[in-house]
């Protein structure tokens, strides 16, 4: 009796080794031969552009944004944005293609947000993405630039670039009388 458990046992053994195993890889023959593999490009580190215009500078936090607009006088532009919602990756895609609105974008002080701050003057109207807000080197959220919505006035969409470019130059062009 012993015996044909420790059978059992070690046939258990045997299988659980065998079925942990990684298959083995397949090995390619060059460029040529893809039927059979996958290829896989190795994932690049995410930079704080998130691909919102990777040759801009970005900052790090809603804190850093704030602190560099107060040093440099440059207006803060800050993009909510989830990565899994196709109304962002829709409007990213505009913004990033966008020559006017990159270079534009170039005189603010830029962050992009894939989470909420806790600051409540930046969800004025609710948290929803995409948003883009702007605020002043005074410190002080511009609710005088918003989108084309009534329900949700700081949204953009991709057809609503010649807006945001707008709204865009609309903030520096109040900076430039304050000076």
């Amino acid at each position: 009796m012993e015996k044909s458990y420790m059978s059992v046992f070690l046939l258990l053994v045997a299988l659980s080794c065998t079925l942990a195993k990684e298959p083995p890889k397949k090995e390619t023959k060059g460029p040529k031969d893809t039927k059979d593999t996958k290829e896989t490009k190795p994932k690049l580190p995410q930079t704080l552009s998130r691909g919102w215009g990777d040759h801009l500078h970005w900052t790090q936090t809603y804190e850093e944004a704030l602190f560099r607009s107060k040093t440099s006088n440059k207006p803060v532009m800050i993009i909510h944005h989830l990565e899994d919602c196709p109304h962002s990756q829709a409007l990213k895609k505009v913004f990033a293609e966008n020559k006017e609105i990159q270079k534009l974008a170039e005189k603010f002080v830029l962050l992009n947000l894939v989470y909420e701050t806790t600051d409540k003057n930046l969800s004025p109207d609710g948290q929803y993405v995409p948003r883009i807000l702007f605020i002043d080197p005074s410190l002080t959220v511009r609710a005088d630039i918003t989108g084309r919505y009534s329900n949700r006035l700081y949204a953009y969409e991709p057809s609503d670039a010649p807006l945001l470019l707008a709204n865009m130059q609309k903030a520096l062009n109040t900076l430039k009388t304050e000076l």
